[in-house]
């Protein structure tokens, strides 16, 4: 086998790279190339997109990006903003360069710590954070026999989205969806996105960024943006109107997004991460899906601890209730200036 080398990405590179992360079994959505341009341009954030390659080409693949604030540290990720992240290679030569490529990096930025956010653990020796779980099923070929996967109690709220009457549309922008989902942020006492990330998802994505919206009486009740990678979907970003629980138009919407799956072919629906023991949790869980751990580990530098931003934190509580209370407009317009840090 050729000698293997380790360099950072160009932008030359590009669509090699995406090519790889096609085919590799280890690489996810969040590995695809793109993501460099919108934590750049959206964030400002510093990224390091490192390949391993040979005579053959690309060998494996580690994006990263560093954050810096003075009160939430200093970082090196794989990947903010993203849940699954960390290697993606075809040997365990290629991983171990990388791997070692990361952490020579991580000493010379001087971070306070390196995080790789992983479905399988990659050093179990790492401290590590054991707060998120993943949800991952097979969509059956039969739109049928997904109603009949669903529990008898969600598939209930199912078929109660469909008597009220509740209908599904594409949207070609992400203005509807994002009323509603800064709507849903304030509510929860977080802060939100700016607008341009959403619709830099989307042009930078393609088909591979999709909006679907839930209406009642021709007005978005629920609206859920989503990734599609190889025969996967993946639900990442949604929210709801105060109107759509009695409507329930939150199970609607992913039924709709499974049952439209369902027609185009694919075979996984990934629910996503959540925290262990939150509202999201229960709820993926009710719909039948197994919850499967994440592994995100640290290796720690200028730190002495794994960070906890984590908004069940009792300490950012009197945060969360006063930002509940922020006018909308204040709250779309400092949210970017706080999130950019919360990868």
């Amino acid at each position: 086998m050729t000698e293997l080398t380790v360099r950072p990405m160009t932008t030359a590179d590009e669509t090699a790279w995406d090519a790889f992360v096609t085919a590799c079994p280890q690489a996810t959505f969040f590995h695809r190339s793109g993501w460099k341009k919108i934590i750049e341009e959206t964030f400002g954030h510093r990224t390091h997109f490192l390949l391993a390659e040979n005579a053959q080409g690309i060998q494996g693949v580690l994006p990263l990006a560093e954050i810096r604030h003075f009160y939430f540290g200093h970082s090196l990720s794989s990947l903010p903003f993203c849940v699954y992240g960390g290697i993606a290679a075809l040997s365990p030569e290629a991983t171990r360069q990388l791997d070692q490529a990361a952490q020579d990096l991580a000493a010379t930025l001087k971070v306070d710590h390196l995080e790789y956010r992983q479905r399988d653990s990659l050093h179990p020796d790492w401290p590590r954070k054991e707060l998120y779980v993943t949800f991952r099923r097979e969509i059956d070929p039969d739109p049928e026999q997904n109603m009949k996967n669903i529990p008898r109690k969600q598939r209930a709220m199912v078929r109660s989205g469909i008597k009220n009457g509740l209908v599904s549309e594409i949207d070609d922008t992400v203005e509807r969806f994002y009323q509603v989902f800064a709507d849903n942020m304030l509510r929860h006492g977080t802060p939100t996105f700016p607008r341009r990330y959403f619709a830099l998802l989307k042009s930078t994505f393609g088909q591979d960024c999709e909006v679907l919206s839930v209406l009642k009486d021709q007005q978005v009740v629920s609206s859920v943006l989503t990734f599609y990678f190889r025969d996967e979907v993946l639900p990442y970003y949604a929210g709801d109107t105060l109107a759509a629980r009695n409507l329930a138009a939150n199970d609607f919407k992913y039924w709709e997004l499974l049952r439209r799956s369902c027609e185009g072919g694919y075979r996984i629906f990934d629910y996503g991460r959540s925290k262990l023991g939150t509202g999201s949790y229960h709820f993926k869980k009710n719909w039948g899906f197994e919850p499967v751990p994440l592994h995100y580990e640290y290796r720690l530098y200028e730190a002495t601890e794994v960070p906890d931003q984590n908004p069940l934190n009792p300490k950012y509580r009197l945060f969360i209730q006063a930002w509940r209370r922020l006018p909308m407009p204040v709250a779309n317009w400092l949210g970017p200036q706080l999130v950019k840090y919360l990868g």
